[in-house]
């Protein structure tokens, strides 16, 4: 028996030292100044969230408990196609209380896998994988969310995805986080700059590489960011976010990123289809301590596919006619999150 154990112990440690040799002997392709390429279509798209869900008590999934919540949840996605069809048309008026077919949602059908483990959530640190909001940060964040989703006074007030102005969630970033749909961010570089294009809205940051800050003029949606390369990774930091921006709405994870926050992201080519994102966001009166995730960008399959997005075009007028009919038939209008 022991001497079957030492012969297990081995075959694990040589299996992780090939491993090991294996990534260390891959070499990211170069661009023509010889910094590693990050050019491309990634993915973020995953079933992992930023927050740990209750439901999870530690930071990794095992792959038995992942493939099982993954298979369910494929057929209750099947199944929710089925109650649903377009030939039905339209629904009539007053009988409008529906939300999206499945159909139309692409989250992602896995659990991240960073590092090698199955994640239940990007935060690492702290590592209950939640946000460690001071007591008036938290207030602060749910007073916010609370007004997005339940006034209709004006166009204004509605979040800013809803808007067509940016994303909704944190597609855009920074810090990037995965959403309902339109996961795909595509990367440019030259030497001087690297461009990062949200397929949702196209929301795009260019970054200037190894340049100062520009004095601070007015706060922009998606913040003011600088970048410069710390041998093969690529370190942006951003600040300045626009005030509408702080509180990002995003379904069941939605956060807050702080008045005064500076965002750290850091890029690193692992492999031929894949990039570590890692990322730290400070504000001290917001957190009690900077917290930090990490997750891995997949080369994606598909390209960036246009986003028309018609709420901004004609669906705020009927969101903010119909908050009207209610005002005037003395009826709640039935709040965004409500389903949550």
């Amino acid at each position: 028996m022991k001497l079957a154990r030492i012969a297990v112990s081995a075959a694990v440690l040589a299996f992780a030292c090939g491993l090991a040799s294996a990534q260390e002997a891959w070499k990211a392709p170069r661009t023509s100044d010889g910094r590693p390429d990050l050019q491309g279509v990634w993915t973020n798209a995953s079933l992992t969230t930023l927050e740990r869900s209750p439901q999870f008590k530690t930071q990794a999934i095992p792959a038995d408990r992942a493939a099982q919540m993954e298979t369910q949840r494929a057929r209750m996605m099947v199944a929710s196609n089925a109650r649903t069809n377009p030939s039905d048309g339209a629904p009539t008026d007053g009988n409008a209380n529906a939300g999206y077919n499945t159909f139309w949602i692409d989250p992602g059908t896995h659990y991240g896998v960073v590092k090698g483990e199955v994640r239940s959530s990007w935060i690492v640190d702290p590592p209950d994988g939640r946000i460690p909001y001071t007591a008036s940060a938290k207030k602060h964040f749910d007073n916010f969310l609370a007004k997005v989703r339940g006034t209709w006074d004006g166009p204004e007030i509605r979040p800013q995805g809803e808007r067509c102005i940016v994303g909704f969630g944190s597609t855009g970033g920074p810090p990037m986080v995965n959403v309902l749909y339109n996961n795909n961010s595509q990367f440019v570089q030259t030497p001087g700059h690297v461009v990062i294009t949200a397929e949702m809205i196209h929301d795009s940051r260019v970054i200037p590489i190894g340049e100062k800050r520009p004095a601070k003029g007015f706060d922009q949606w998606l913040g003011n960011s600088v970048g410069w390369w710390e041998g093969d990774t690529l370190v942006v930091e951003t600040r300045n976010f626009h005030k509408d921006i702080r509180v990002r709405p995003n379904m069941g994870d939605s956060y807050y990123v702080g008045e005064n926050a500076t965002v750290t992201e850091r890029f690193t080519r692992i492999a031929a289809d894949a990039i570590h994102y890692e990322f730290t966001v400070a504000d001290k009166d917001a957190f009690t301590r900077p917290w930090r995730a990490e997750m891995t960008f997949r080369a994606s399959k598909q390209p960036m596919y246009e986003y028309a997005c018609h709420e901004g075009n004609y669906a705020l007028p009927g969101i903010l006619a119909g908050a009207r009919r209610d005002d005037r038939e003395g009826r709640k209008t039935a709040a965004v999150g409500d389903a949550e």
